[in-house]
């Protein structure tokens, strides 16, 4: 018999510290001990610390460049006359774009609405869990539907000719078939970084694609008339 001293209560897993215990084990709950370490990393000071270094870095560059660059700004606006083309603020020229090909109902309403449902639904997907490359299991199978979507949204753009939105596209879809038809052990180290990439991150490389080449397009491309031109006439 020990003194009741010898028996603390309390709630741990560490068995090297507390290699006498009592455990009561639940319906619910089972018996788990801590074998390794894990390591962690504290959010403060750490991670705020180089949150807030790269937020003075990105402030410092544009002071300096507002300092050495002019804003290109034009005239003073005047109400009674519309610039030809009237464009919209760059982050929005995407959309503009858009707006040049399809209805405003779908452009301006239907196509923001699903980008933005999907971007926050898609994390949530089982297959989103697993940060497995996406032909690396079941490779067949997510082969088929890899054909069925790019080739049913490169015929729906080729229909309406939004070619600008087809290019990225078919550059996204060429990268995927790289990665369809390489392997972990690939000698390219390129192609072996696009094999282990989940669904995920193409979706979203796709959409950055998409949005940066259609900014682009609004930005220099586009003159009188909502018309093709070359940014380096005049």
């Amino acid at each position: 018999m020990t003194g009741p001293s010898d028996y603390i209560a309390g709630v741990s897993s560490d068995a090297r510290k507390a290699p006498r215990r009592v455990v009561f084990v639940t319906r619910r709950t089972s018996a788990h001990v801590r074998s390794v370490d894990e390591e962690q990393v504290q959010t403060w000071p750490e991670a705020l610390f180089r949150a807030a270094l790269i937020v003075e870095m990105l402030v410092i560059a544009l002071v300096l460049i507002s300092l050495f660059f002019n804003a290109p700004l034009e005239g003073i606006a005047n109400p009674t006359v519309t610039p030809n083309p009237a464009k919209a603020p760059w982050y929005f020229l995407g959309l503009q774009e858009m707006l040049h090909y399809f209805p405003p109902v779908v452009a301006g309403v239907m196509i923001p609405t699903l980008l933005v449902v999907a971007l926050v639904v898609i994390p949530y997907f089982n297959i989103n869990i697993r940060p497995d490359g996406v032909f690396l299991k079941h490779r067949r199978r997510n082969l088929t539907v890899f054909y069925v979507v790019a080739v049913s949204l490169s015929l729906f753009l080729w229909f309406f000719d939004v070619y600008v939105a087809l290019v990225p596209t078919l550059v996204a879809a060429a990268f995927m078939l790289i990665a369809a038809y390489s392997g972990p052990q690939s000698p390219g180290r390129f192609r072996r970084y696009l094999v282990s990439r989940p669904v995920s991150w193409w979706i979203m490389t796709w959409f950055l694609l998409e949005l940066v080449v259609l900014t682009m397009v609004g930005t220099f491309f586009r003159g009188p008339g909502w018309s093709w031109v070359l940014p380096w006439r005049s």
